[in-house]
């Protein structure tokens, strides 16, 4: 019925569909780099961005509203106190379905892309030259692949954060509304104003973030699971994973923090404005110490976040029939 309700052709979706699962029906793990195990990351990658960043929405609710107003809350836990004594344990997830769709499409762009963009850069250096500069071949492809997520995030991101920071009764918190509301007020512009500091904010979260959980991956490999890493169960690889990723990303959280603050403040404004005056002007209030405001409760948030995510992304990969994440795949 919601295929034929958004138009869509039930037999191609259904072929995809088909592509996507069917062909990870069998239990042994493989990596043959075809169009099917490029869908497949894709919609890994929704589900471990989509999924996680939802379920942390208190988290993240209160930190982009102390990167607005820093004598907002003392504390993590004071706004979480404040919040649901004014609007309920419901108003901890106010924001929770412009985060769902926005972040869905960033995990698709982030982790298909970078799959992509990995097997172009291994397959025009050759294997042992990609595996010898591995780390800039880990920047690129992540970074190439942030660049596109962000396009698809940044509206939803937008939307996001006037609905969690704007005072309560000065913009709808409905995420239809909202959406049609900024559009209509502003623009495209006004979805798109702070693209230049959500670049700046995620291409260089993601280029850690993929980097350094590559590199941790592989010490946990070198130094501690000394067998192959095939001949390891599903559930220890998944550990890996998930302590990999939680290590990148606290990492993260340091790195981007400043150009968060700069994203919250940028589309909590409601004047139109160039990016640069207004980054001139958010600097000129706050100062270098303002920029960074709620950085403790992002490095709880992000830490957990990216372990969570490539958990979440490593399990679906062992759950359709690929392997865990980690190197080039060797021609």
């Amino acid at each position: 019925r919601c295929v034929q309700e958004t138009g869509i052709n039930a037999e191609y979706m259904g072929k995809i569909l088909k592509l996507i699962f069917c062909k990870g029906s069998s239990s042994k793990m493989s990596d043959k780099h075809d169009l099917s195990y490029y869908l497949k990351c894709m919609v890994g990658g929704a589900m471990a961005c989509g999924l996680t960043h939802a379920f942390v929405t208190p988290l993240d609710l209160v930190k982009c509203r102390r990167q607005v107003d820093p004598q907002l809350y003392k504390s993590l836990f004071q706004g979480f106190s404040k919040i649901k004594a004014a609007d309920g344990f419901g108003g901890l997830y106010l924001g929770w379905a412009p985060t769902l769709v926005g972040y869905s499409l960033q995990g698709l762009g982030k982790f298909g892309f970078y799959e992509v963009f990995k097997d172009v850069y291994a397959n025009a250096l050759g294997y042992e030259n990609a595996v010898k500069y591995q780390t800039i071949g880990y920047s690129i492809s992540s970074a190439c692949a942030e660049v596109i997520a962000d396009l698809l995030l940044c509206p939803f991101e937008a939307v996001k954060v006037r609905v969690q920071t704007s005072l309560p009764g000065t913009f709808p918190t409905q995420f239809g509304t909202a959406f049609s509301k900024i559009k209509g007020d502003e623009g495209v512009n006004g979805l798109y104003k702070g693209i230049a500091p959500l670049w700046a904010r995620q291409v260089p979260y993601t280029i850690v973030k993929f980097v350094f959980f590559e590199k941790t991956v592989q010490a946990f490999y070198k130094h501690i699971f000394t067998q192959p890493k095939e001949t390891y169960s599903k559930a220890t690889q998944l550990s890996v994973t998930f302590m990999s990723g939680y290590i990148a990303g606290v990492l993260c959280a340091i790195v981007s923090h400043p150009a968060d603050t700069m994203v919250s403040k940028i589309n909590n404004m409601k004047q139109a404005s160039s990016t640069l005056d207004a980054v001139k002007k958010i600097y000129g209030d706050i100062g270098f110490r303002g920029l960074w405001s709620g950085l403790g409760t992002r490095i709880i948030m992000v830490g957990t976040l990216t372990g969570l995510q490539w958990w979440i992304y490593d399990r679906f990969k062992t759950m359709v029939g690929l392997g865990t994440t980690g190197g080039f795949k060797k021609n």
